[in-house]
C-alpha cells in the first residue's frame, strides 16, 4: 500500500492512495480540487492517470476538494463516494444534474465500505461544512490515515487514527502568523474556530494522540501560503516524532509529495 498527494492547500487538495493484492490493484483518488486539465498532468506526474482510477471520494462540498470530481466521474465512469450532507451541497450544480445517478455512492460517520483492494472508513470531523467526512484506508496489512480539514484535534478523529502506518496530516497555520497577518478580523477567526483549521501545534497534539511504534511516515498536508512555513510546520511534527524537520515531508501546493510505501 501506498499513497501520495498531488497537492495541497487552499489552491487545491488531492491525495491518492493505491493498494494491490497479487495481480489485481485498487487506485482511490481523496479530493479532487483542480481543473480536470490540471488533474490530469498531476496524476501522470504521480504515475497514474484519470483511467486507472477505481473511485474518487470527496471530504467536503467546499471548492479547493471539489474541483472537477464531478465532470471526472461522469466522464471516466468512476464512482463517486461522499455524506449525504457533501452531495446535498453539490447537487445543485450543472455538473450534479449530468452526473449519473449509478456513480453516486453515500456513506456516513462510521461506515465502511470495499472498494477494490482499500476499505475505507468514515469519520466525521469538526470542520465548517455540510457533514464534512475524512477517511482511514487499509489493505487488510497497513493502513492510511487523510485528514486535511480539521477545526480541533477532538478525541474521536485521534480514536478513528490509531495504528496507523500513514498519516497525511493538516498543518495549516502558525498561530503567532496569523493573527499578526493582514487577514480579516473574521476570517481569522474562522480559521481559529473549533471548526476551523488545524494550527502547526494542534497538529502535533493529534499526532501525539496517534503516535505508535508501526507509525512509519508523516506527511504534513495544507499549509497556509501565508501563514506558515514548510519549515514550522515540519518542525511542530519532527518534535513528536523525535526526528529531524528535515525528515518530514511536506506536501506543497504546487507539487505535492512523492509517494509513500506502507511496510
Amino acid at each position: 500500500m501506498r499513497f501520495c498527494s498531488l497537492g495541497s492547500g487552499s489552491g487545491g487538495n488531492a491525495s491518492l492512495i493505491e493498494a494491490s493484492q497479487g495481480i489485481t490493484g485498487t487506485q482511490l483518488l481523496i479530493d479532487c480540487g483542480f481543473s480536470l486539465r490540471e488533474l490530469t498532468r498531476r496524476l501522470a506526474r504521480a504515475g497514474s492517470s484519470p483511467d486507472e482510477l477505481d473511485a474518487i471520494f470527496i471530504t467536503h462540498e467546499h471548492g479547493d476538494h471539489t474541483g472537477c470530481a464531478l465532470n471526472l466521474a461522469q466522464r471516466y465512469r468512476i464512482p463517486l463516494w461522499t455524506s449525504r450532507g457533501t452531495w446535498r451541497a453539490i447537487s445543485q450544480s450543472a455538473a450534479a444534474a449530468d452526473l449519473d445517478p449509478k456513480l453516486l455512492h453515500l456513506i456516513k460517520d462510521g461506515d465502511c465500505a470495499e472498494l477494490g483492494d482499500i476499505r475505507i472508513s468514515a469519520f466525521a470531523v469538526p470542520h465548517d461544512a455540510n457533514e464534512p467526512l475524512h477517511l482511514r484506508c487499509d489493505d487488510g496489512r497497513h493502513s492510511v490515515g487523510v485528514i486535511t480539514d480539521l477545526g480541533h484535534p477532538c478525541q474521536s478523529v485521534a480514536q478513528a487514527l490509531q495504528a496507523c502506518h500513514g498519516l497525511l496530516l493538516e498543518c495549516n497555520h502558525d498561530e503567532s502568523m496569523l493573527r499578526a497577518s493582514s487577514y480579516p478580523a473574521g476570517l481569522k477567526r474562522r480559521i481559529l474556530g473549533s471548526h476551523g483549521h488545524l494550527s502547526n501545534e494542534a497538529a502535533a497534539d493529534l499526532l501525539s494522540q496517534c503516535l505508535h511504534a508501526g507509525l512509519e511516515h508523516v506527511v504534513a498536508a495544507h499549509l497556509s501560503e501565508r501563514n506558515n512555513t514548510p519549515a514550522l510546520a515540519a518542525a511542530g511534527l519532527a518534535a513528536v516524532l523525535g526526528r529531524r524537520p528535515e525528515d518530514i515531508a511536506v506536501a506543497s501546493q504546487a507539487d505535492g509529495c512523492s509517494w509513500f510505501a506502507l511496510g
